[in-house]
């Protein structure tokens, strides 16, 4: 099926809205926002169904999407009833340790996970000194490069479990590199921190009470986000999966004390906003996927550097899983056109077994460059925002963050594992 350029005008619209909107008309995109994405998803969405009468692509999308919603809006709501008690001033150190666990945390609960559950601890616990910064940096490490070790840390590489790829095949495979780029992020955010501490440490001192009290509220839930982190491998009947998700999310929900849920300055918003824009996101790129999947067909130079730099560069404005699986698919039919091979063997291939390391890492790695690269960087932002943190903009997220702090450190990985 050809695709024309033109359908992915509609893509390019709701970036660009959802990059200027908040600088040059926020309070009109704060009320307007579900319009505009919603009509620019369904106006594809019509294209497709209407007059290209395709259906099952429609309808592969909208599975996706149900998927990856009642994933993480189960998430959000679970770990929003769970209240964690911290001390009210923490030193760069601390943050660092955090930041660590936070990335560990990732690959056992999913990034979407650690995020929910970390995120409003480390606002309280920066509270009188935050930055921009702090927020940025949790996306860095805790959303997105953090949880790069196993299948559960990160939609991508979960894809890749289901395709055929052992559990544990890339734990040691990603360890170097995941220790390159946790490493080097923590080490950037140490020095900002420590020159942020230093400046403020005086006035913040005086402002807050000190306490070292740490305490978490609402254990319960950790029950119901295990039963939710194992009910993503139920791959049949259709939509059991789902099911499970929306029971025990509403189990959790149901069974929270009020208490814990107003300690945590809970409500539904973040998530709303969340599902509107990334429902537009979803419908529009539907073109945008099938012109990547054509032209990485004709690629000829499927080298690592290939599948890393450009698994990675899309996974910044793609969603980063339906581009992990469309690299992948390439990857396997250059080497195995007929499809008679198992994965397994196929991984036995130095060739092939590098090339899926690329791919993974680009789109685990590169999903933290902009809010929509990963679904929870933009649920980070929504939550600091709704507690009136400072974030920056789409752009300045990128101008300010991503290409002075991320991108070298990126830089050093390819460089040192795929160059």
């Amino acid at each position: 099926m050809a695709i024309s350029f033109l359908l992915i005008v509609p893509f390019i619209l709701l970036l660009l809205m959802i990059a200027l909107a908040p600088l040059f008309f926020s309070e009109w995109w704060s009320s307007h926002y579900p319009k505009v994405s919603l009509s620019l998803g369904a106006f594809v969405i019509a294209y497709y169904v209407l007059y290209l009468q395709s259906h099952e692509i429609v309808l592969h999308t909208a599975t996706e999407y149900t998927s990856f919603i009642v994933l993480i809006g189960s998430l959000f709501i679970v770990s929003g009833g769970i209240h964690i008690s911290t001390k009210d001033l923490t030193n760069p150190k601390e943050n660092v340790l955090l930041l660590l666990v936070g990335a560990i945390l990732a690959n056992l609960l999913g990034t979407t996970g650690a995020s929910m559950l970390l995120i409003r601890p480390w606002i309280k616990m920066n509270k009188a000194r935050i930055q921009p910064y702090h927020i940025v940096f949790f996306i860095f490490i805790v959303s997105n490069v953090g949880g790069s070790l196993t299948p559960i840390g990160d939609p991508p590489l979960f894809l890749g479990y289901l395709k055929g790829i052992p559990f544990l095949w890339i734990t040691s495979r990603a360890f170097p590199m995941w220790c390159t780029a946790v490493g080097l992020l923590l080490l950037i955010f140490y020095i900002l921190d420590t020159k942020n501490f230093q400046l403020q440490k005086k006035s913040v001192i005086k402002e807050i009470e000190q306490t070292d009290v740490w305490k978490i509220d609402g254990l319960a839930n950790f029950l119901f986000l295990g039963i939710i982190l194992l009910a993503v491998f139920i791959e049949s009947p259709h939509f059991l999966r789902e099911g499970v998700i929306i029971i025990a999310t509403i189990a959790s929900y149901i069974s929270t004390k009020k208490t814990i849920h107003t300690a945590n300055h809970f409500s539904f918003h973040p998530i709303q906003e969340v599902a509107i824009l990334f429902a537009g996101i979803f419908a529009t790129m539907i073109p945008a996927l099938e012109l990547l999947r054509v032209q990485a067909q004709t690629a000829t130079t499927l080298t690592p550097t290939f599948f890393y730099w450009s698994t990675g560069i899309l996974s910044s404005f793609l969603d980063n899983a339906p581009t992990y699986l469309s690299f992948y698919s390439v990857a396997v039919g250059n080497l195995n056109p007929s499809g008679t091979i198992p994965i397994p063997e196929l991984l036995q291939h130095p060739s092939f077994s590098s090339s899926i390391i690329a791919i993974s890492i680009g789109a685990v790695f590169f999903g933290a460059n902009t809010y929509i690269g990963n679904g929870p960087n933009f649920m980070v932002k929504s939550i600091a925002d709704h507690y009136k943190v400072s974030t920056p903009s789409f752009l300045r997220y990128i101008t300010h963050y991503t290409i002075p702090f991320l991108l070298p450190v990126l830089f050093v990985v390819w460089l040192l594992f795929f160059y």
